[in-house]
């Protein structure tokens, strides 16, 4: 890396950039990124959660857990539109545009909430287990699958009557959760039996169950549906696992930052971005199969949430600390 970008990164790092500016084109590291943009977020600085965007709204939601807030982020006209409160300890948050609906989980009361994604009010609140965390949505089903960490179970939501209709045993500690569309299936971690698990929406029962070696505290999942591959993130061990869902095993393995946590896929660039509680973030290339680094190092502090904007290529890094402020990092892939 050249001096000046060298300093440049340093100085982002540590939190000395403007969060109300846009930043001035920059290296991270050794990542193939450049960053762009950072944007304030308002609030507290406390910690942030998971993140889903809605491409054709242009709008980024954002789990702030500390404040137990729904940010709400125009990607176009790059500020926060709106902050959505009464969502104790938000963890989970997931849009489902078909449904105009974006759900929340409220784990401080153990429960989900639903909003409204064009009014962006609250229109319905449903029990979710014990310690509600990641979800999928299952389209053909009209039904929501939530990670109830504590109780080792899958919690079922009908999203027409915003009420729960199953609850699944999986065994152990359930870590994230996600739809595939190939198979129509469910996928989940199960942390405490290192285990990525299938469940069968139609029947709402587990069908296969993958041992994963090498995995401890296997929690973040990311699925690559014309891939069929699934990435498992591993935040006991710093671990990354590539998962063949056709032959059921796992095909390679990578060290990542300390405390992986959630992930994200760019299809077009074939790229997958691992963000860990470290502030350490990896791409990975996946093509004809084959996963390959392309980059690794620091992102921002705490920058262990990511989320893609598939048609424009960046990616968003809510930060809850930047130079004393909470900002989201935007990047962008380097010509």
């Amino acid at each position: 890396m050249a001096r000046a970008t060298f300093f440049l990164a340093l100085w982002a790092w540590a939190g000395l950039a403007c969060t109300g500016c846009a930043a001035s084109p920059q290296s991270s590291g050794s990542l193939p990124l450049t960053v762009v943009a950072d944007a304030p977020l308002g609030g507290e600085t406390t910690r942030m959660d998971y993140a889903s965007y809605d491409v054709a709204r242009h709008l980024l939601f954002i789990a702030h857990l500390g404040d137990s807030a729904v940010i709400v982020f125009d990607t176009h006209a790059q500020r926060v539109v709106t902050r959505i409160l009464d969502v104790d300890d938000v963890h989970g948050v997931l849009v489902v545009p078909e449904l105009d609906r974006v759900y929340a989980t409220a784990t401080g009361k153990n429960e989900v909430v639903a909003i409204d994604e064009g009014s962006l009010k609250i229109v319905a609140r449903a029990p979710a287990g014990r310690y509600p965390d990641g979800m999928a949505y299952a389209p053909e089903v009209h039904k929501l699958y939530i990670s109830d960490e504590h109780g080792a179970t899958e919690t079922v939501i009908d999203v027409r009557t915003n009420q729960p209709v199953a609850t699944i045993p999986v065994g152990g500690e359930v870590g994230n959760t996600q739809y595939d569309p190939v198979s129509k299936h469910i996928f989940a971690n199960v942390q405490t039996r290192r285990q990525l698990v299938e469940i069968d929406p139609i029947s709402d029962t587990v069908v296969s169950r993958m041992d994963l070696p090498g995995a401890k505290g296997n929690h973040g999942l990311q699925i690559l549906p014309e891939a069929r591959l699934a990435f498992v993130a591993c935040e006991d061990n710093h671990m990354l696992l590539v998962v063949d869902l056709v032959r059921r095993r796992v095909i390679q393995s990578f060290e990542v930052g300390d405390d992986p946590d959630v992930l994200a896929y760019d299809p077009g660039l074939g790229w997958v971005y691992v963000a860990s509680e470290s502030g350490t973030v990896s791409v990975f290339a996946v093509s004809q199969g084959t996963v390959t680094k392309r980059g690794e190092g620091p992102l921002g502090p705490n920058a262990h949430v990511v989320a893609v904007d598939p048609a424009t290529h960046r990616a968003y890094f809510p930060l809850k600390n930047l130079g004393g402020r909470t900002a989201l990092r935007v990047v962008a892939p380097l010509p």
